[in-house]
């Protein structure tokens, strides 16, 4: 009886553990959303300064967010802050990306999920679609550039190719989207072959000649093909 007795005992305490536990992710998600409450007015009014100064999605030129969210977040404009349906959306959305940076100053994968998630449907409650592309483009990160760390799409034109957005070619500006994916391994200034492979890849997908494998192909496998021609890369 005794051992019987210890055993249930044991599996209360496990099932309570596992309760509190629980508990106390959703809390921390739950102050991801609540932070992103407190840091809305701010927010807003900085994507309001972009967007009137031409650095959101129509700064872009037409047709291109278009582009670009079918490569970063193909569900952008479903989603409230999460997809886990949505061919080649990964694990992360645009707006969960933009969580990251905007919510954490040192990132950590694991437990910091719970309140990136938290933050990113904060966000997506409180500020529109266009509001979060502005300040998704403004904080995006570019990766090594002539003068330092490159940060924010925009910047990353200027100083790549001395040229704002609108008036990149195709190729170029699709190199700046094939960045996004790892800043810290493409290189935008001088040739990468890695990095020209990958825009050969976007440029497939966008020509609707393939299409991601499944949610996680990120990378897209799935567009994999012969490297596509040399274009301008850099300025």
């Amino acid at each position: 009886m005794r051992s019987k007795w210890t055993a249930r005992s044991f599996a209360k305490i496990a099932a309570l553990f596992l309760l509190l536990a629980a508990l106390a992710l959703f809390l921390y998600g739950f102050k991801g959303y609540y932070d992103a409450g407190r840091d809305s007015p701010a927010l807003v009014a900085r994507a309001d300064r972009l967007i009137a100064a031409n650095r959101g999605a129509a700064g872009l030129g037409p047709g291109r967010l278009e582009r670009l969210l079918l490569v970063e977040d193909p569900g952008f404009w479903t989603h409230n802050g999460v997809d886990l349906t949505t061919p080649g959306s990964g694990l992360t959305t645009l707006t969960e990306s933009l969580a990251k940076r905007l919510a954490f100053a040192h990132f950590r994968p694991g437990i910091g999920k719970i309140r990136q998630i938290g933050y990113a449907m904060g966000l997506e409650r409180r500020l529109s679609k266009p509001q979060i592309v502005a300040l998704f483009l403004d904080t995006a990160e570019m990766g090594p550039g002539r003068n330092g760390w490159m940060r924010g799409f925009y910047n990353a034109s200027l100083e790549t190719y001395g040229r704002p957005v609108a008036a990149l070619d195709e190729r170029q500006f699709l190199s700046l989207v094939a960045v996004l994916i790892a800043p810290r391994s493409f290189k935008l200034q001088g040739r990468d072959p890695r990095l020209q492979e990958r825009v050969g890849r976007i440029e497939r997908l966008v020509l609707k000649r393939c299409r991601p494998e499944n949610l996680r192909d990120v990378w897209l496998e799935g567009c994999a093909g012969p490297p596509a021609e040399a274009g301008a890369s850099a300025g």
